[in-house]
């Protein structure tokens, strides 16, 4: 599509900023509210279906409602020129997807913090009834000051109506992250994106995929009976509790992951603050030097299958059953001494006006 070109009668095109197997994404200006927006527009044999176009439009409208900091604002959406086009929120910066590229692995804190608005977005739409379906680095758009922004809600679905010939590749998501159950044909579920969660962090952290495979059929294979590499095999800087969070989010069977991406974030969100808590008391450097160490902390607090917090009884550490305050032990001494010394004081007093009258 040429720059400069007029969309609907409103919206110039003024630059490509990606293209993908089903759509081609390009920054506009909106020249009645004044302002930069991205528009996709899909490939003509998508626009023509008029099934597509219903469910797309169906799909749209409902994103269109999501209201969230960490979801891209759906503006617009329509058909010019047997062109159907949404227009989204303008999101400066880049995908998730190359920032891995361009920089391997993630640190943990910073990683964690993108996967908890990650979460804090698609938890959102899961509040909302709504399924992303294909949650993959791709999908997630990080701004200069790291801020995150989940974008493609419901597109996959939409593509449910499409020639039932290309459903094994393209309607349940993409192979690299869909879930073990979107691998088998089933409808996704909101714990299905949490398992797409769940790739993405194990790449953002070891600098690779969970599993390789060059067809979609052996990609599903592995997503249903393959176990993944541990991730502290690949990078001992995750911790025992991280490495226990991603594993259990790469569970098979749903019901053993978290239910939504909320849960999954309120865990991460501890996660953080305990780690939080740990490098407060660690040396400047050490943690570059030494990779992570398993997290304890005073008031101890475990995160249930659910995803709640759980307290438990506070428990102290040995080196903390030995550090007694001294002072405050040697200043009750001496207000007991002090007491004690006024004791004979008090009994002459009391013989002295209590004596017999004569």
């Amino acid at each position: 599509m040429p720059e400069k070109e007029l969309l609907n009668d409103r919206y110039r095109i003024e630059e490509q900023l990606g293209k993908g197997g089903m759509a081609v994404v390009y920054r506009a200006r909106d020249l009645m509210l004044e302002r930069d927006v991205s528009i996709k527009i899909l490939r003509e044999d998508y626009s023509s279906d008029p099934a597509f176009r219903e469910r797309f439009r169906q799909e749209a409208k409902a994103a269109a409602n999501l209201s969230h900091s960490n979801i891209v604002t759906i503006h617009d959406f329509g058909l010019d020129e047997n062109r159907l086009f949404i227009v989204m929120e303008y999101v400066p910066g880049k995908d998730l997807n190359t920032i891995i590229k361009e920089r391997s692995r993630f640190k943990i804190e910073e990683g964690i913090s993108l996967a908890v608005q990650a979460c804090a977005g698609i938890g959102y739409a899961h509040r909302a009834g709504l399924v992303h379906c294909d949650v993959k680095p791709h999908n997630f758009l990080i701004t200069p000051d790291n801020r995150l922004k989940v974008t493609d809600f419901g597109i996959a679905r939409a593509l449910a109506s499409i020639n039932p010939d290309e459903e094994a590749d393209i309607v349940w998501g993409s192979p690299q992250y869909f879930s073990p159950e979107q691998a088998a044909g089933s409808a996704p579920s909101p714990s299905s994106d949490v398992y797409s969660l769940g790739i993405v962090m194990y790449q953002m952290f070891t600098g690779q995929l969970p599993f390789f495979a060059k067809t979609t059929k052996e990609f599903s294979r592995q997503h249903r009976s393959a176990k993944p590499i541990p991730p502290r095999e690949l990078n001992p800087f995750i911790s025992q509790e991280l490495e226990e969070i991603i594993l259990k989010v790469l569970s098979k069977e749903p019901s053993a992951r978290y239910r939504t991406a909320d849960q999954l974030g309120r865990v991460l969100m501890t996660f953080s603050i305990q780690s939080d808590d740990i490098l407060a008391e660690t040396p400047s450097g050490s943690e570059a030097e030494t990779p992570s160490k398993p997290i304890r902390s005073t008031r101890r607090s475990q995160v249930t299958a659910t995803g709640e917090l759980s307290p438990t009884q506070d428990t102290l550490e040995p080196n903390e059953r030995s550090n007694i305050d001294w002072l405050a032990v040697g200043l009750a001494i001496i207000a007991m001494i002090t007491s004690g010394g006024l004791i004979p004081y008090w009994i002459w007093v009391y013989f002295s006006t209590n004596q017999p009258i004569r």
